[in-house]
Order: C-alpha cells, then structure tokens, then sequence
C-alpha cells in the first residue's frame, strides 16, 4: 500500500467513524504523518473467527473500535436473516472493561435496524448469564461483548447460536462473509431505541439454575477466600454462595469491584504469574478451606489449596486438577452420560470416566467444540474453564463450577479430608497425570509461525529420553477430530507422555501442553513420583523448545 493509499483509507475510515474519541485519535495520527502506526492499523481487518473478534482498542480496522463492531454486528444480523431467523430475538450482555457498554448498544440498534428482535442485559454481568439467557429466552443469537482476561486495553465480541454454544463452522466463515460485504457504516440503519433492556428476571432465573449443580443436604460447611479479578463476578458468586448456603466468602476487597484498568495485576487471568498474590495475602489472613477466583468475565474459576510446601503456604491448583476432582465429585453423585475434554486437556479424565463406566469425548480446544457432544453431562478444559451445568449452560461457567467446588471441599472436610487427599487418591487408582504448559507470548507473529515450521519440517523424534512413536499435523484433521492448526506427539519408553503444540486462538501466543504419566504403586510412592513426573516435565519442555527454535 503506498502512503497515499494509506491516507486515503485511513481518512475514508475518519469520515464513518461514529465514535469521538476514536475520531480523535485517528485524526492526531493522520495530523502528525505517523505512517507506521497507521499502517498497522490499516495492513487489513480484524479477522472474524471462531473466537468472534478480539483485540487491542484503539482506531481502524485492526483495532476493536465501534466502527468494528458495527460492522460484526451487521455481518450477523445479515447472516441470522439469511438463515430464516428474521424477526428472531438476539440477547447481548457485556463485560466491564473500556468500550464494552457501547459495543454492546451499537449492537442492539444495528440487530433493531435489521428488523431483529434485541435485549440487552441489564448491566455488565458475567459471559455464564449470557449464554444461558439464550437457551433460557428462546434467542435465535447471542453476543457477549469481553476480550475475558486478556491485558486492560483489549475487548472482543463473542458469538453465540440458539443452542447457547459459541460458532463453529461454517457459521463462523458465513458470518465473516457478511462482514465483508458491508461497504459503508451509512448502509447500517441503527435507530436510537427499539431493542429492550433487560430486568433482573434472566439473572434471577440462572441463580435460581446455579442451586441444580449441588446436591440437596449436601454439607455446606467449607469456608473460602473469593477474588473477582477486577471483573464482573462478585455480585453473582457471592448471591450464588448465599442461596446455596455457604458461608459468605472473604472478598479481595482490592479486586472485588470492576475496573477495567485492572490496577492490581499485570494480566488479568489467575494462572499469571502473581495474580494470586492478594488472595493468598487474604487467605493467610482468614485461613479458609480454599481460595476460589474468576477471570474478568467470570466463566472461568481457578482453585488453591493450603500447602504447607508451597511459597506462601498457598498453592494454585492446575486445571487439569480441577478437572479431574470434579469429575471425580460428579461421578460419586451418581452422574451420567458423556464427559469431556479437549485434547489439551488431561487424559486422567478418560481414565476417570471408563472406571465409573460413564461416556468420553476429546474434542477440539474451545468450549465451543465441547459443548456440542452429544449427551455431555461435563467437559472442562485445562485453562480453567468447567461446565458443570450444560442444560444450563452450554459454556465454561466459573459460577457454577466455583459452587460445585466448594461442595467438594465442605463433603471432604465434613470426612476430616481435603482435596489434596482426593487429588492423591486419584494417582494411586490411575496413575500421577502430571502437567505442564511452555507457554510463549510473542510481539512478532512470525515468532509463532516459524516454531510450527520448524515442527512440521523437522519433527523431534525423542523428547526427554522418550521415543516419539506418533507424530500427528492436526492441520490434516484425524477420524475424530476436524482440522486445527497443531501438532501432537505421544512419546513411550520409561513413562507415557503427550504433548501437544498449538497457537492461542485468542491471545499473541504459542502453547506447548505437556503431560506425562507415572505410574504409582500406593500412597508411599506419590512423592517420588511427583519429583520424577516434575523432572520429566522439566527435560520435554527443554527439547521441545530447542525442536520449535524458540
């Protein structure tokens, strides 16, 4: 593109532009001839996916903005008329981070406009809410306006069909499609009213829902440490936590209100490095049971445990963990049906199901892909996400999950026991699954794109002291799975392992998953195992990163 080009795209974008302070910024880029940024603003489009659209706010085409999101907007209203759903109901909820309640009301006027029917939620509540409003409202669409927990500056649009599910494909091309052919904002009509907002009656009806995940009489007796991450959960775990009767869980009060500058830590997610620092700080204080915590948006939930061991006395459970206690927990409630997991995830879970003679599923990475499995009764993904409920909700719910948990602990503390008592039990009946992730986030996309090359062209055919016996491109899809950008090695000799190589779908990120099994003899032998799971961990991500060159 040359620079004249530039500034004519960039001064066309000007001219549409509905939103002041995006005006503004664009203007003082143009003003000062900063061709750089503007030609990364401009190098092309977000690209909708199955994720929606996710990234930095800021102006022009590569940034998320209003001009954007309406844009989204109409690609859909187009491609839910194009599928026989005209007049049908759209719900959209929010988040609490900069732009979300805009992005939110561009929405429903353009979904107004396009002669669909629009509600909004009441005021930003967590993604779970959403996707069992359109289940619960009979919507023909949902969109959730959250970039989750991605650093303050980002926020993205997540798309939801009438099952309640994220988009797969071809929905996702379809919809992308219709994008394209908006060829100016002035085409979109957006009224200035028409849509509905929402009472409290939707929210009202998912706690009422939130009660169906634990069992009547169960003991409710564990005391925990909750963190909202600066986002939009605390008001719904904590109405949740007193209708199931639960003691009332002690707040991070530094973190317990939204704040989209999330002021408190460097990212926003749990499994950062020094995002649990002020929970721990408060459970040192209060000495619960557990610690429970959201992401931003609340439908994730991650647990820690006392450990005496542990830095600080206080130690993040993986989500693998997690994982496997719920289920664990699901199947001594005498559950049924299909659980599953991604292929990222853990295998203990299959290990888990075939004991107790239920259902399992691996699907491809993304609540999307396991909220589609035929008779589930429970998935989860490593990256802390649980679905718990899935009549209802068809998604990761850290509400649900953070209830679920908590019964856990209150049962096994009512046996004088814990859930590092539960977690060992699981390793001696089917082997220590010991995790890890090598997890690289990147400023140059091409960091990414030539560790997979290196990969796909010259395969590591031992990783660890252990032999590569399969080597999978995911690209090329499998019996059971569809195509994916990733790779997949199963490795033998003294232990099993797996590891599975792929891009983040949301995030400037590679993600190596690794997992070893080590098999154990009784309870005398968890310890060593631990330290040679922890070792093997340590030598596979070691050669893995020499392999991808990073």
């Amino acid at each position: 593109m040359t620079q004249d080009d530039l500034l004519t795209r960039a001064q066309a974008w000007l001219a549409e532009d509905p939103d002041a302070e995006t005006r503004e910024e664009l203007a003082r880029l143009i003003e000062a001839g900063a061709t750089d940024e503007l030609a990364a603003r401009f190098a092309g489009t977000l690209q909708f996916g199955t994720a929606g659209l996710r990234g930095e706010l800021g102006a022009g085409p590569m940034r998320m903005n209003r001009s954007v999101v309406i844009r989204a907007a109409a690609g859909l209203a187009a491609y839910l008329k194009a599928e026989g759903r005209t007049g049908g109901l759209v719900v959209i909820g929010y988040d609490a981070r900069y732009k979300s309640a805009d992005f939110a009301r561009d929405t429903a006027a353009v979904m107004t406009g396009a002669g669909l029917r629009a509600a909004l939620l009441p005021r930003p509540l967590p993604t779970p809410v959403l996707a069992y409003a359109i289940r619960h409202l009979g919507a023909v669409a949902g969109v959730e306006v959250t970039a989750s927990h991605n650093p303050p500056r980002d926020n993205g649009y997540k798309v939801y069909l009438g099952d309640g599910s994220q988009i797969v494909p071809p929905a996702d091309a379809g919809i992308a499609a219709e994008i394209d052919a908006v060829r100016s904002l002035h085409d979109v009509p957006r009224p200035e009213s028409g849509w509905e907002t929402l009472g409290d009656e939707v929210l009202d009806a998912y706690l009422e829902r939130t009660d169906a995940v634990l069992t009547a009489g169960s003991p409710r007796t564990a005391r925990t440490v909750y963190t909202a991450m600066h986002g939009v959960g605390k008001d719904v775990l904590t109405a949740a936590f007193t209708r199931a009767g639960f003691p009332p869980p002690a707040l991070v009060a530094a973190q317990a209100e939204p704040d989209p500058a999330f002021p408190t830590v460097a990212f926003p997610n749990p499994e950062e490095p020094g995002a649990m620092d002020l929970a721990f700080e408060a459970a040192r204080a209060v000495d619960p049971d557990l610690v429970i915590a959201n992401d931003p948006d609340a439908d994730r939930c991650a647990v820690a445990v006392p450990d005496a061991a542990a830095e600080g006395g206080w130690r993040m459970l993986r989500g693998d963990e997690v994982g496997a206690l719920l289920a664990a927990h699901l199947v001594h409630k005498g559950a049924t049906g299909v659980f599953a997991e991604s292929i990222v995830s853990s295998s203990l879970l299959g290990r888990i199901a075939e004991a107790a003679g239920v259902g399992y599923e691996e699907t491809l990475t993304g609540f999307k892909w396991i909220a589609r499995v035929d008779g589930l009764r429970y998935g989860y993904e490593e990256a802390l996400g649980y679905c718990v409920d899935p009549e209802g909700v068809r998604d990761k719910d850290g509400i649900t999950a953070a209830l679920l948990v908590t019964e856990l602990a209150s049962v096994l503390k009512e046996q004088g026991r814990t859930l590092t008592d539960l977690l060992d039990d699981l390793a001696v009946a089917h082997g220590l699954h010991a995790t890890d992730q090598l997890s690289v986030r990147v400023e140059d996309l091409g960091i990414i794109a030539n560790a997979m090359a290196a990969l796909r062209e010259r395969p590591p055919a031992s990783l660890a002291g252990l032999t590569v016996v399969s080597a999978e491109d995911l690209t090329k899809g499998t019996e059971s799975l569809p195509p994916t950008d990733g790779l997949r090695y199963h490795l033998e000799g003294a232990y099993r392992a797996r590891v599975i190589v792929r891009p983040s779908g949301t995030e400037p990120k590679l993600k190596c998953y690794l997992e070893v099994v080590v098999p154990v003899g009784d309870g005398s032998a968890l310890a060593t195992a631990r330290a040679e799971g922890a070792e093997v961990l340590a030598a596979i991500k070691r050669d893995l990163a020499e392999a991808a060159g990073l």
